[in-house]
């Protein structure tokens, strides 16, 4: 274990040797970061609990015995059950026509499976199933995106297993104190995905001073190592990324969504909710600016409008429908202009990490 600069508490308390969080949806990327001497989070909400097992067996195999974790979105509110007839059954007319006017404005093949986000109902029954698998499994790292409900917390934790909460205001912190989280992660809005409306600068020092010792982990724009640098002049012990792995060789992003990703700058992101229903930083696109349209209806509560679109966003991507094309991202994809690899991100990461506190230390 090296002695950096960036040593915290965290990277004690999970035997890492940097405090960097890598938020994925590719296994590659989290083998990777932990081989370079980070913690990989698998992004596994929209994955059956079967893949959840099989991913996370597969992810132990290739890294040994070095921490890793899952993510998982668990909001309240759901229904109870994992019945899609039954949510189809309550989309208005209004919101079908104006799905059915996108398929024939771009020309979409209609589906030929059910998208990732219609393949299941985000339900109460699928979040239950979610979490056994993840308690069955030896993953070191429980991290929830949205909703700390305790009994999960309980039961992760009696497991020996580390939570790790998202948090986008002071509200949402002293609930996930409540619940029993071990590390707070303040999301601010320049986050790619589910995120708020407080900015990093304005969320971090926030989290830290309600935090009662729990580390804080600054996530939101993390882009370079002086960001990183910056996040401990806040209070922060460590950093959560997730955007700059999406232009890594190892996320195997789509080659449409790559070049989007290659050619945005910051104001190239907006927040919609017309992917899940909720708040959701994405590259702005010809998707975006139709639900923006003055004529769109407004977007559907979580799980309906998953299951309004799911199909649709399937369908764009197996048709390569370029204009509709898209995927979340963080204002800081304005940082890279290359496709690179997810060992290289965390080189520099550290080496302008610590160059950055070197230079504050004087």
């Amino acid at each position: 274990m090296t002695s950096s600069l960036l040593h915290t508490r965290v990277s004690a308390m999970l035997g890492i040797e940097y405090p960097i969080f890598a938020f994925a949806h590719h296994e590659d990327v989290i083998v990777e970061v932990a081989k370079a001497g980070g913690i990989g989070i698998f992004g596994g909400t929209r994955k059956t609990p079967q893949e959840i097992r099989d991913v996370l067996k597969s992810i132990r195999r290739r890294i040994g015995e070095r921490p890793f974790g899952i993510d998982l979105v668990i909001p309240k509110g759901m229904p109870a059950s994992n019945n899609r007839e039954e949510i189809e059954a309550q989309l208005p007319a209004e919101h079908r026509a104006f799905v059915d006017h996108i398929y024939e404005k771009y020309n979409v093949g209609r589906p030929k499976r059910a998208g990732m986000r219609s393949r299941f109902v985000r339900s109460e029954e699928m979040a239950a199933q979610q979490v056994e698998a993840v308690l069955e499994s030896d993953v070191n790292v429980f991290a929830l995106g949205i909703g700390t409900p305790t009994g999960a917390v309980d039961a992760a934790k009696a497991d020996g297993k580390m939570v790790v909460s998202l948090v986008g205001s002071p509200r949402n912190a002293r609930y996930a104190m409540d619940a029993g989280a071990d590390i707070l992660v303040a999301q601010g809005y320049d986050a790619g995905g589910h995120t708020g409306a407080i900015g990093t600068f304005s969320l971090v020092p926030q989290i830290v001073d309600l935090a009662q010792g729990r580390p804080v982990l600054a996530a939101g724009g993390v882009a370079t190592g002086r960001h990183i640098a910056a996040a401990f002049a806040l209070g922060a012990e460590g950093v959560w990324v997730g955007t700059p792995w999406l232009v890594t060789r190892e996320n195997h992003t789509d080659p449409v969504v790559l070049k989007k990703l290659l050619a945005a700058g910051a104001e190239d992101t907006v927040i919609s909710r017309a992917d899940s229903g909720k708040t959701l930083r994405q590259i702005r696109t010809a998707w975006s600016e139709e639900w923006a349209a003055p004529d769109a209806p407004v977007p559907l509560k979580m799980p309906y409008q998953d299951i309004l679109i799911g199909d649709l966003l399937g369908a764009i991507e197996d048709y390569q429908v370029e204009p509709l094309m898209h995927i979340p991202a963080g204002q800081g994809i304005v940082q890279f202009k290359d496709e690179t690899t997810t060992a290289e991100v965390m080189r520099r990461f550290v080496t302008e990490a610590e160059a950055a506190l070197a230079r504050i230390k004087g």
